[in-house]
């Protein structure tokens, strides 16, 4: 489309961006002195009641949002049949640009401009507008290192009903889809969350967190795939954060952060240094954010936080009767004490209540609770870890300071419970080639077994799942069955030799696969009909391979160039070759050399179809024959004699005098004469006699004699 150079008051000055549905140009705003963005929708897409609506709900849907993190809409309008949008202008780099030529960014940074981006959606939320598109190519980080959100070009209304996107349309980038994007099913505030949640891994980790051959493939692991941590592929990223990123990935959107104001508060709680976030598991909301100083409050006692996780009723503590009990006889003890002393007048001891000290019990082999029950009932402060063991799974190990030690009351114990043998997390390996995910399975110490199956939208060789899945739990050296695709179901080649381009191409490209053409020559197939095929008719072939046709373009054509004068010898050689028929015909000539070309049929410079008929004309030389003599002869006489000798009369319009009376309307002499060698086809010039009678004198003589 070629853009106008103005559009009312908006000056065009300078194209900015081009994108699928539209351009964006910097402007400048007339009537107010301003430089402007103006987004032109594409003419295709104007003719389009669809996408004009698109055009104008983006429109409306932005410019009620007013907010320092999104990209402010000042006018619309339509002119002469074009569209467009009138936007703040930002100076600056797009995410996707940024991480395309940087790679990832460094931890603090890309936690900073996911909470900015984490503000922007909150506020979009608030107003009721899902974004359904969040992803690096639609972050501006302007050259004050603010950051922007744009394009809510496939935005909707919390409660939108009209017909622009339906249930089960799949609107938005595949890279960034939401699980329940990718499956059709209605997607809300939490899905621009998980979009979120995967700019920041890709900023994280320098790629997105999958990928695939196409937009299917990757819109099927964000259904079915797990995530690979980011900290198994950048080691700077921190449990803290990769426990935030987790979150906002997690594929419930019920497990996920409830709104964009809680993930944002978390990323402020990161960035503020403050105690980790909860990590990617179901947690009351927190609400909308506050300042970054109102954090959420530290977390509780280690033993306080195993009752709330596990449901245990707080057991009632025996604590309190022991230290009356103590207390009392202490009471007792120096009651007596001091009386005796005031009798003996000697000087009155101290009055500090001595130190209780317990020893520490043995607990082995007991199962957590019942090690955490018989340690605070000795009067203990009980935390607990746990750490790999052939002892048996959750039973307690040892504790920490040792059984027998004694200890003051209250003081800390750790109670180390086993769990289990050694586990490693299995890799996520969905997705990769068969070769990739064997090599990661071997090297972290996993066997494995192989299944094929079919599938028609992973590429043949690709995992399709995996037992266990990735990040699950397994013992070193167990077997993780791996299903690897083996395309969709074939189906059978068809013949489509004999059949027209468009034809074929149709009958093709309705089973799935994919055709491209040549054109070539062929002698014995008609133009625009199929000549060959590959793969061959008959062979088994899966949906999305690549069928190529030759295409004819009618019989090879050859130029007939001038061979007159040419020795008939190499004619015949040169024509073979050409792939011509030839045939040849003596003819005499006086004017070529025996055994060249006189001419050829057709004329030299004509174009044939190869393989056509071509006569050449081979010259004998002369034919020669010997004038009769033709003397005395009528005229159809001599005519007769010459034509049998293939040569031609010609009787002269004078007359010769004879003085023979038989000469009279005879031929009387003759051109060649009798004898002469003459070409056949030519012609003999005669003339015939004209007789007078002599005059007589009186005696009856001549007078000249």
């Amino acid at each position: 489309m070629v853009a106008p150079n103005s559009l009312g008051r908006y000056k065009l000055t300078a194209q900015i961006a081009r994108g699928g549905m539209s351009d964006v140009f910097e402007a400048q705003d007339r009537l107010l002195d301003r430089k402007v963005a103006v987004k032109i929708l594409h003419e295709r897409y104007a003719e389009t009641d669809t996408f004009v609506a698109r055009f104008r709900k983006e429109a409306r849907a932005v410019a009620n949002l007013s907010h320092p993190n999104i990209v402010s809409v000042y006018d619309w309008g339509e002119e002469d049949g074009t569209y467009f949008m009138v936007m703040e202008l930002v100076r600056g780099r797009s995410l996707s640009d940024i991480i395309q030529t940087e790679g990832r960014l460094l931890p603090r940074r890309a936690t900073e401009i996911a909470a900015e981006i984490a503000k922007a959606l909150d506020a979009a939320h608030h107003s009721g507008v899902i974004h359904r598109d969040i992803k690096p190519g639609n972050v501006l980080l302007t050259t004050d290192g603010s950051v922007k959100v744009t394009d809510f070009g496939v935005a909707r209304a919390r409660n939108a009903s009209e017909g622009l996107t339906k249930v089960g349309s799949v609107i938005g980038t595949a890279t960034y889809f939401s699980p329940e994007q990718a499956s059709g099913d209605p997607a809300d505030e939490r899905s621009d969350i998980y979009s979120l949640g995967v700019v920041l891994y890709e900023m994280l980790v320098g790629r997105p967190p999958f990928r695939g051959e196409s937009a299917v493939s990757v819109a099927y692991q964000h259904v079915t795939a797990e995530v690979v941590p980011p900290s198994r592929l950048n080691t700077d990223v921190s449990l803290e954060l990769e426990n935030v990123v987790m979150r906002a990935l997690d594929k419930d959107p019920d497990r996920r952060y409830e709104t964009a104001a809680d993930f944002h508060h978390d990323l402020l709680v990161l960035l503020a240094g403050r105690p980790s976030p909860a990590a990617p598991a179901p947690v009351a909301s927190s609400g909308r954010a506050g300042p970054a100083e109102d954090l959420p409050p530290p977390p509780p006692r280690a033993d306080e936080a195993y009752r709330r996780l596990r449901g245990q009723p707080r057991q009632p503590s025996q604590l309190p009767f022991i230290l009356t009990a103590i207390l009392l006889a202490a009471g007792v003890v120096l009651g007596a004490y001091l009386l005796l002393n005031s009798l003996s007048n000697e000087p009155a001891p101290s009055t500090t209540v001595p130190v209780v000290t317990i020893a520490i019990p043995d607990v082995t082999g007991l199962s957590e609770e019942e090690a955490r029950i018989v340690l605070q009932e000795a009067g203990f402060l009980v935390t607990t870890s746990r750490e790999a063991s052939e002892a048996p799974e959750d039973s307690v190990i040892r504790t920490e300071p040792a059984e027998g030690t004694v200890a003051e009351e209250e003081s800390p114990v750790n109670v180390v419970v086993s769990d289990g043998p050694a586990l490693l997390h299995v890799p996520t390996v969905v997705g990769s080639t068969r070769e990739r995910a064997i090599g990661q399975l071997e090297g972290q110490g996993f066997a494995y077994t192989v299944r094929t199956a079919r599938h028609d939208t992973i590429g043949v060789g690709l995992v399709i799942s995996q037992d266990p899945e990735g990040e699950a739990r397994a013992q070193v050296g167990s077997a993780v069955e791996l299903v690897i695709s083996a395309g969709p179901e074939p189906i059978e080649m068809p013949r489509v030799i004999g059949l027209s381009r468009d034809r074929a191409e149709g009958m093709l490209e309705g089973l799935g696969l994919e055709v491209s053409t040549t054109l070539a020559r062929n002698n014995e197939v008609p133009p625009g009909v199929v000549a060959r095929q590959e793969p061959a008719p008959g062979a088994d072939v899966n949906p999305g391979w690549s069928v190529q046709l030759v295409i004819s373009e009618g019989p090879e054509r050859f130029i007939l160039e001038e061979l007159a004068g040419q020795p008939v010898a190499d004619v015949i050689v040169l024509l073979g070759e050409a792939g011509m028929q030839v045939q040849v015909i003596e003819e005499s000539s006086s004017s070529h050399e025996v055994g060249v070309v006189i001419r050829t049929d057709p004329p030299g410079g004509t174009e044939l179809p190869v393989g056509e008929m071509v006569t050449v004309y081979e010259s004998t030389g002369p034919d020669l024959v010997e004038i009769p003599d033709l003397t005395g002869a009528t005229p159809e006489e001599a005519e007769a004699t010459l034509a049998a000798l293939g040569l031609l009369l010609e009787v002269a319009n004078s007359r010769a005098a004879v003085d023979v009376p038989e000469l009279e309307g005879r031929i009387a002499r003759q051109a060649p004469g009798p004898g002469e060698e003459f070409m056949r086809g030519e012609t003999v010039l005669v003339v015939l006699g004209d007789y007078t009678a002599p005059v007589l004198d009186s005696e009856g003589d001549d007078p000249e004699s």
